[in-house]
């Protein structure tokens, strides 16, 4: 009778061993996977969308980038750039969980350099950023800024608490690979040096005005050629 018992359970065994090994196969089907390109998060500045990417973003998708990559986000650019930053965390891990990607690529316009920075250097975001790039960003501040009001408009503006702890110590922090774009003819930035970051590949445009950065061929492969 011992031995029925043992061949009837060897037998149950044998019989449930290929469901077994199965499982962990459909399990792992059915996790996103990774290919291409990292994904690019786009952020806009002062301004109420970010329908002006789409010039930018059609390109990377003419060059190889999915659709699905290339996540042009909105969110409320009157509210601090601090608050945003915390936005932009649950954004970045939105993308990653659903491109199954490790990492993205930041892309910003003007403001949306700080909130990005705020992300990089205090909310983790260097472990999660591979290459990020600034359009005219007004990284040390715009005295453009002293014009308009809101939370946003105080912490552009040149020495203002927000900067000063922003650039204190390392103004690229993390193996994140920094760029930077500025225009000698980009009347919205002032000092146009403020862009630049210690660290960072800080580059200098053509005669291009504050939005055309955004636009530009030539800027455009230079960006695509930093985030490959």
């Amino acid at each position: 009778m011992i031995k029925n018992l043992v061949r009837s359970s060897s037998a149950l065994l044998l019989a449930f061993m290929p469901l077994l090994a199965a499982a962990p196969a459909s399990a792992a089907a059915d996790a996103p996977k990774a290919s291409g390109p990292d994904p690019i998060v786009f952020v806009h500045g002062w301004n109420p969308d970010p329908s002006p990417w789409r010039s930018m973003a059609t390109r990377f998708e003419a060059d190889g980038w999915p659709a699905d990559h290339l996540d042009q986000w909105s969110y409320n650019s009157t509210q601090s750039n601090a608050t945003t930053a915390a936005q932009l965390a649950e954004e970045i891990d939105r993308v990653l969980a659903r491109t199954g990607a490790t990492k993205v690529d930041v892309v910003t316009h003007s403001m949306g350099a700080l909130s990005s920075r705020y992300y990089l250097k205090y909310l983790g975001g260097a472990a999660k950023v591979d290459a990020w790039v600034s359009l005219g960003g007004p990284n040390h501040g715009t005295e453009v800024a002293r014009w308009c009001g809101g939370a946003p408009c105080v912490e552009m503006r040149p020495g203002s608490v927000f900067l000063k702890d922003l650039n204190s110590g390392d103004e690229t922090p993390g193996t994140t690979r920094y760029a930077t774009w500025r225009s000698p003819c980009d009347t919205l930035i002032n000092p146009q040096s403020s862009v630049a970051l210690d660290g960072a590949l800080n580059n200098t445009t053509a005669c291009l005005g504050h939005s055309a950065l955004r636009t530009d061929g030539v800027v455009y492969d230079e960006v695509r050629t930093h985030v490959r």
